[in-house]
C-alpha cells in the first residue's frame, strides 16, 4: 500500500470527529471541505468573497505540505449557502483558478456548521 500522509490544522474538531484537513495517498491528494473559521471565529463574516479566498489560501497551504501546489488540482467542489451570489465565490476561485481551470461544481445547501458561514470548499489533486 502507498504511502499515508496527513495534514493537521489543530483544530479540536479533528480530534472528535476524527478527520484531517488533507491526505495524500500515492500521487492522490484530498483536502476535506474547508471553511472560513480559525480558532472558532468566522473570518470574512457576511462576505462571499472573502470567505472563498481564506479558504483557497487554507487550501493551498494543505497541499504545499504534501508536496503539490494548486497547479495539480484537478476538481473542486463549492457548497454555498446563497447560489444567488455565485458570482462573488466564483470571483474569488477564479483569482486562484484561471490558468489551471479544474472541473468545478458549486450547489447549494440549506446550511453549514456555522450560521456566518457562506461556502465550504473541498479539492482533489493529483500530485507528481
Amino acid at each position: 500500500m502507498a504511502e499515508r500522509k496527513q495534514v493537521f490544522t489543530g483544530s479540536p474538531w479533528e480530534s472528535t470527529v476524527g478527520y484531517c484537513r488533507a491526505i495524500r495517498v500515492g500521487d492522490r491528494i484530498e483536502v476535506a471541505g474547508t471553511t472560513a473559521m480559525k480558532d472558532g471565529v468566522v473570518f470574512g463574516k457576511g462576505n462571499p468573497y472573502e470567505q472563498t479566498r481564506f479558504i483557497l489560501q487554507v487550501i493551498e497551504k494543505a497541499l504545499g505540505e504534501l508536496g503539490a501546489g494548486l497547479e495539480n488540482v484537478i476538481r473542486t467542489r463549492m457548497f454555498v449557502t446563497d447560489i444567488s451570489k455565485w458570482e462573488e465565490f466564483g470571483k474569488a476561485h477564479g483569482e486562484f483558478f484561471k490558468d489551471i481551470q479544474p472541473v468545478a461544481t458549486m450547489v447549494e445547501v440549506k446550511a453549514l456548521i456555522a450560521p456566518d458561514l457562506l461556502i465550504e470548499i473541498e479539492v482533489e489533486a493529483i500530485a507528481p
